[in-house]
């Protein structure tokens, strides 16, 4: 078996090593390709390979046609939204993610965002505390979870709604359940996004509710630019002095927003949700043991194509 780690930002020093070491200890081959921008590169190096790792690299239908031999993708990370999934199920390729690997990394962004917002960006100025403020957890999985956990931690009282997840486990973990969107964002002061992006969340952060936020409020997005609608984001910042949006996922109109927001407005230079050394360890030797364990009992328990 030949397993195929295609990455242009690149696994740490030590991730790739442990990754080595599990590939390595089946008698499988290892290869790298690393800090490779140019697609032809990828075509030519996937021409071979049984196994594929990725970060945020696309795995687009042309990559899946010049893998003759694969058989399966694994996204170090939670989001796959970079897979092709249709062109992995039409070729019978299991494709996976490793959720829950970045999860703590992330959580603890979304609460520095929102000390960051709060303390005004750290430019000299009279702020306002975490402390006794409402936030509210769009999508309470992994992530949200970890939010929620740290939140309360502040002193935060803690709203979140997600259809897929019992009430009765939100209560039990200290969080009160909403029955709506409408009603998580009229009573939150931060509202933190935790979706994916598909065809019934791209855009779904509008102005309808955006409108609906207390004033002061902040949206806090560490998920996908996809599901904002910019247009809408900008009309809300247009209208409300007082509204708040941090991203560590840049809009594609971002230099217009800062340009007419000024510090209403913050975006990571790049994502950084998953950047700690701890997650990146993580989820690559997350992906490696999944690869292996696929290969050795057909385990698919992360498969996310049909």
């Amino acid at each position: 078996m030949k397993v195929l780690v295609a990455t242009e930002k690149p696994f740490a020093k030590a991730a790739v090593e442990g990754i080595r070491k599990i590939v390595e200890k089946e008698n499988y081959e290892l290869a790298l390709l690393e800090k490779e921008s140019d697609v032809q590169k990828l075509y030519e190096a996937v021409t071979d390979v049984d196994a594929l790792i990725v970060r945020s690299d696309k795995v687009t239908k042309e990559v899946i046609d010049h893998a003759k031999k694969l058989k399966i993708v694994v996204r170090a990370g939670a989001g796959f939204d970079n897979l092709d999934l249709d062109a992995c199920t039409a070729r019978g390729i299991v494709a996976m993610n490793t959720p829950g690997q970045n999860s703590n990394a992330v959580a603890e962004l979304a609460l520095g965002m929102m000390v960051y917002m709060a303390r005004n960006q750290f430019v000299p100025s009279t702020g306002s505390e975490l402390k006794g403020k409402t936030l509210g957890i769009q999508a309470y999985g992994n992530i949200g979870r970890l939010v929620a956990q740290l939140a309360k931690g502040f002193g935060m009282q803690v709203l979140a709604f997600d259809p897929f997840v019992p009430a009765e486990n939100m209560k039990a973990e200290g969080v009160t359940p909403v029955a709506s969107l409408e009603e998580l964002y009229s009573t939150s002061n931060y509202v933190s996004l935790h979706i994916p992006a598909n065809e019934q969340t791209k855009k779904s952060i509008n102005y309808k509710l955006l409108s609906l936020m207390p004033k002061g409020a902040c949206l806090v997005n560490t998920a996908r630019k996809e599901v904002i609608d910019e247009d809408d984001l900008a009309k809300i910042l247009e209208e409300r002095q007082d509204f708040k949006y941090i991203t560590d996922i840049a809009p594609a109109s971002l230099a217009v927003l800062q340009e007419k927001f000024g510090n209403r407005i913050f975006a990571t230079p790049k994502k950084m949700g998953a950047e700690t050394a701890e997650a990146n360890m993580n989820a690559g030797l997350a992906a490696a043991t999944q690869i292996v364990d696929y290969f050795k009992n057909g385990n698919e328990r992360f498969r996310v194509n049909k």
